[in-house]
């Protein structure tokens, strides 16, 4: 079997050397010492672009003296542990390589006396506001990540009645430094479905924009308005139904507007003030239920250039506007709406309160995941299932021995499809588990959660599991149940040192031992007085690999809420990957998972202890001028 994975996996990597290179933003070695049990653990980025075997060298600095700290060139890791250490003093770490490009050596990491177990970033919160999800990207163009942080008052759920706050985007710098702050204005409502933010280099210059929905009086970074700051469309229920509706670019660097253009779909054509009539026949209701229900995503559609892929409404109608940004101008590049032909009406209803992206067919260019429905790079529907809504998706090489990739996803339905493993490419549906409890005092009528990860090494693929509705217990990527006992169902992180996923749930990082089938507790942020946000859906701020080596590392609020607090393992591991967030795939998952309900990221490729190379990604990185 691993001969045959691997072979599978060079086809798939001459297969890729045909299609355009994706440029990727350019990051420096991203090193950082961290305090450990036995020492200060110390580990760095291989980058995508360099070769597996790349040399590396790891230096210490104390009081203008500068030490070797290993006796042979590290070949197969991108961590150290120093045990000659002495945590109550001060230190600076650096490393050197043997690669082309020296200047991503141009890095270093100080360790301060007594330093605590985590990076912190002191903030800015306003009043009666609480941290919530989180992005990264390089927004200065200097080879390391910025925040940009999402801060809520209060909120609402599109079914629930009030009014909100109004949304507040910030930005900071890993040092602490804070950059800028966005006002999204009284005229976005504020909650899970309305304010999705997305961070990523549009006009690949090696900076980074935003891009979101605003409204009359958004004021960018800079106290700048957008439209007319006078309006107020807030009904007597809170929602917003009414008055214009704009997609905005800001600059990363400061927050100020770029472009603004009219948002596709309007609430209803030719009116800014549709009638409930017209609201109800065209999306389902008049209360702003379905008709605010918004996703958005960035997309390779063409294999070269990222395109902003922003949504409107997946109960009922369901419309998904592609759009390029060049030349400081956003310009429509395609419209998908389930309105616009009769063909397109039987894709109605199919989205997720999530999305993902990823190249399913294998053309080098990224297809929209958009809940039971697959959209092309083109615009045009690629498959469906049919099965309707759902709260939680996958998609990945979740099972090797099935070419391309997989879909793990589960749908609001009380029948044999309450959750459902795919193929990407053709939407063949490879096996379904069914839900057999409905509860008739909440209407639940499907599974509210549902993982697929690597947790398991008796069986090849990664794992699945759902909650709710009947379903119960853990199964092979064939469709076989092998426990009868759920882990937690919440999100996924790489923290030890081998190839398993382990399990993030709320503020606990857990290992899943499949021969007692429980979930062994191998890390708490309570204890470091953090917390998770969203409720019951317990989600960190962001899960993403910022900095060190291919593990991920995990952001968190304070308790009082001024600060955000980084944690990042200290377990040593033999195991070197180039940096996660150089694999297209998962770094596109870093900007869509603040979207909805928060999902965790996946690579395009297939992680495990057996599995003796990975393919290199076929990118190409630009430094900011």
């Amino acid at each position: 079997m691993k001969i045959k994975y691997i072979f599978i996996t060079s086809a798939i990597f001459l297969s890729q050397t045909f299609f355009a290179q994706r440029q990727m933003e350019y990051l420096k070695r991203g090193i950082v010492a961290i305090p450990a049990e036995s020492g200060v653990f110390i580990s760095w980025r291989l980058l995508g672009t360099e070769a597996q075997n790349t040399h590396f060298d790891v230096y210490r600095t104390e009081n203008n003296q500068t030490k070797k700290l290993n006796e042979k060139p590290l070949l197969n890791e991108t961590n150290f542990l120093d045990k000659t250490a002495d945590k109550g003093k001060n230190y600076t770490y650096f490393v050197k390589s043997n690669t082309q490009h020296q200047d991503v050596d141009q890095d270093f990491a100080k360790y301060t006396a007594n330093q605590k177990p985590y990076f912190s970033i002191p903030l800015k919160t306003p009043e009666g506001y609480t941290p919530n999800d989180a992005s990264i990207a390089d927004l200065d163009g200097d080879g390391e990540y910025e925040i940009i942080l999402h801060q809520t008052g209060r909120s609402h759920d599109n079914s629930q009645k009030g009014e909100t706050d109004p949304p507040i985007i910030q930005a900071y710098k890993l040092n602490g430094q804070f950059l800028w702050e966005i006002n999204l204005g009284k005229n976005i409502r504020e909650g899970a479905h309305y304010t999705q933010f997305l961070v990523y280099d549009l006009d690949q210059d090696g900076k980074a924009e935003i891009v979101m929905k605003t409204a009359d009086g958004s004021k960018d970074g800079k106290g700048k308005f957008i439209g007319d700051p006078t309006k107020n469309y807030v009904n007597e229920n809170g929602m917003i139904l009414s008055g214009p509706e704009f997609l905005t670019v800001f600059n990363g660097e400061t927050g100020e507007e770029i472009n603004t253009v009219n948002y596709q779909v309007p609430r209803f054509a030719g009116s800014l003030n549709p009638t409930n009539e017209e609201m109800t026949e065209t999306w389902g209701d008049a209360k702003g239920n379905r008709i605010d229900r918004f996703l958005g995503a960035v997309a390779y559609l063409d294999g070269k250039t990222p395109s902003v892929i922003m949504s409107r409404g997946y109960y009922t109608r369901t419309a998904i506007a592609a759009w390029d940004f060049k030349d400081g101008k956003l310009s429509l590049r395609w419209l998908f709406d389930t309105e616009s032909s009769e063909e397109n009406k039987q894709y109605r209803g199919q989205g997720n309160h999530n999305l993902s992206i990823a190249d399913v067919d294998n053309d080098g260019k990224d297809e929209i995941i958009f809940g039971a429905m697959t959209v092309d790079d083109d615009g045009k529907v690629l498959n469906s299932t049919g099965y309707g809504h759902g709260d939680a998706l996958h998609v990945g090489d979740l099972d090797p021995s099935n070419p391309g990739l997989e879909i793990f996803d589960i749908q609001e339905r009380f029948d044999d499809a309450g959750a459902h493993f795919r193929d990407g490419k053709t939407g063949k549906v490879l096996w379904k588990l069914p839900s057999t409890v409905y509860s008739q005092a909440s209407k639940f009528q499907g599974p509210g959660r549902g993982l697929s990860l690597n947790i398991d090494p008796r069986y090849e693929g990664s794992e699945c599991w759902a909650t709710g509705a009947g379903l119960k217990g853990v199964y092979s990527s064939k469709g076989k149940k092998i426990s009868d006992k759920n882990p937690p169902a919440n999100m996924g992180i790489y923290w030890d040192g081998d190839f398993l996923s382990e399990i993030l749930d709320g503020t606990v990082v857990s290992k899943w031992d499949w021969k007692k089938e429980k979930s062994n507790v191998m890390f708490d942020a309570k204890n470091f007085q953090c917390e998770s946000n969203n409720g019951t859906k317990k989600n960190p701020g962001l899960v993403a690999d910022l900095f060190g080596d291919w593990r991920e590392e995990v952001i968190y609020r304070t308790a009082d809420n001024q600060e955000l607090r980084i944690f990042s393992t200290t377990i040593p591991t033999k195991h070197r990957l180039y940096t996660l967030m150089h694999n297209p795939q998962y770094r596109l998952s870093i900007v869509w998972q603040n979207v909805g309900y928060n999902q965790p990221p996946h690579t395009d490729y297939y992680l495990d202890e057996s599995v003796k190379s990975v393919p290199n990604p076929n990118i190409f990185n630009v430094k900011a001028k």
